[in-house]
């Protein structure tokens, strides 16, 4: 098959849907062998920022002189991106072969198909193997437990990031459910590294769920960062004991981040991995994870951010009042019909000068009109655009050379934000 066919069908509609269970991924991964079976993981899974948390556990892994696979859900720009090793995404022809190889056993699965995450998930296995990584940072592609992604054996550490309301529909309705859910990653011995700032509720869960397999728990422990400063190129903060850290990721929420893959670090550490202190400090200097409070241009400041729910927004927002205290932002909004626009509203309004709708390129997207209806109760002029591009360039005309424009409400528009940005005269 060609690219432009891998992708058609990886995309089938065929493979549309989630259907709860692993039975469907460990039955695609016998057939290819287990390739899973010959891995190590460090398995992440959380609400908000696992993107961010796994890059920076690539890159440091990366830096120790690791073969690092990396693994993370929706891309940006290209398929691709879903599965890299040492920073470099499987080529075209590797995902050609790779997918002509994976597609007997996937065709022959007719009574119960697999979905398209699980087939992805049995790709990228299998490419982490044949490449025979050390080690492979593997994001969760939604909650936890049932997600295709833990068919694995206990990983090396197990990550949760920050818990928040999100997929409440699949994972609630409360949050102790969400984060019994996302507590399914947690095995029998295992590592488990938490982030330290979530409610007593999800706590109680993440200890719980640690006594009743035996596992160890660490919560990330956020007192030990000092001094943080943001700009347009990067966050800076003190972290014990490694001095100053240079975080090429902005936003406020990013020393957090780092501070549970730190922690998941020093877990490793611990086991034998040979990281030291300058990989840590070296391989967070080295991160790379667009699409999170990244800047696309200067004149006027374009930021693209992948909130999407009510906790990203709320630490998004933080981020713009932080790095541009007392100003007012053109936002232009795509969102997902499942997502509560009020949650995301009330949040960011008050920083609101207008408002541009659009709709992402996705069948879960909610139009641009009704998005923009939704939006105007907030007292706030919304106008809808026909499309991504006419809608960033209306945003950025708005703004004017001195002015701020922020794109967010879903990573699936990211992509199509970034190359209207780039098709922009300066």
């Amino acid at each position: 098959m060609s690219y432009e066919e891998t992708l058609k069908y990886i995309h089938s509609v065929k493979w549309q849907g989630s259907k709860p269970g692993l039975s469907r991924t460990r039955h695609l991964l016998e057939s290819l062998g287990n390739p899973e079976k010959h891995l190590k993981f460090v398995h992440i899974a959380g609400t908000n920022g696992k993107g961010s948390t796994a890059a920076c556990i690539a890159s440091i892994l990366r830096t120790a002189g690791y073969k690092t696979g990396l693994y993370t859900s929706p891309y940006i720009i290209r398929f691709n991106e879903r599965m890299q090793i040492d920073g470099v995404q499987i080529s075209d022809e590797e995902l050609e072969a790779l997918t002509d190889e994976i597609r007997p056993y996937a065709d022959a699965m007719t009574e119960d198909p697999p979905t398209e995450f699980e087939l992805i998930t049995a790709l990228g296995m299998q490419f982490f193997y044949k490449n025979k990584c050390d080690i492979v940072v593997l994001e969760v592609g939604m909650g936890g437990e049932l997600d295709s992604t833990n068919v694995i054996d206990t990983p090396e550490v197990a990550v949760i990031t920050a818990i928040g309301m999100d997929h409440v529909a699949e994972l609630g309705p409360t949050i102790q459910d969400i984060a019994r859910a996302k507590a399914g990653i947690i095995k029998e011995g295992g590592d488990v590294v938490v982030y330290g700032a979530n409610s007593p509720e999800v706590d109680e869960v993440f200890e719980e769920t640690c006594r009743a397999k035996n596992a160890r728990l660490f919560k990330a422990d956020f007192s030990r960062i000092s001094n943080a400063s943001f700009d347009l190129e990067a966050s800076r903060f003190d972290f014990a004991p490694y001095g100053r850290i240079t975080l090429p990721l902005i936003g406020s929420y990013q020393p957090n981040n780092a501070a549970v893959a730190i922690m998941a670090a020093e877990r490793l550490r611990e086991k034998g991995y040979k990281i030291t202190d300058a990989d840590i400090v070296e391989g967070l200097r080295q991160v790379s994870w667009p699409g999170r409070f990244e800047i696309l241009r200067r004149d006027p400041v374009f930021i693209l951010d992948g909130a999407h729910n009510k906790h990203g927004i709320l630490a998004t927002a933080q981020s713009l009042k932080t790095v541009f205290p007392g100003r007012k932002f053109v936002f232009l909004v795509g969102v997902m019909r499942d997502k509560d626009v009020d949650d995301m509203m009330e949040v960011i309004a008050p920083l609101a000068e207008r408002f541009i709708t659009v709709r992402p390129d996705n069948p879960r997207a909610m139009q641009a009109e009704d998005l923009r209806d939704r939006v105007k109760k907030y007292g706030k002029p919304a106008e809808a655009c026909a499309s991504i591009p006419e809608g960033v360039a209306r945003a950025v005309a708005y703004a004017g050379k001195d002015g701020l424009v922020c794109a967010l409400g879903s990573l699936y528009f990211s992509g199509d934000v970034r190359t209207a940005v780039g098709m922009l005269k300066a």
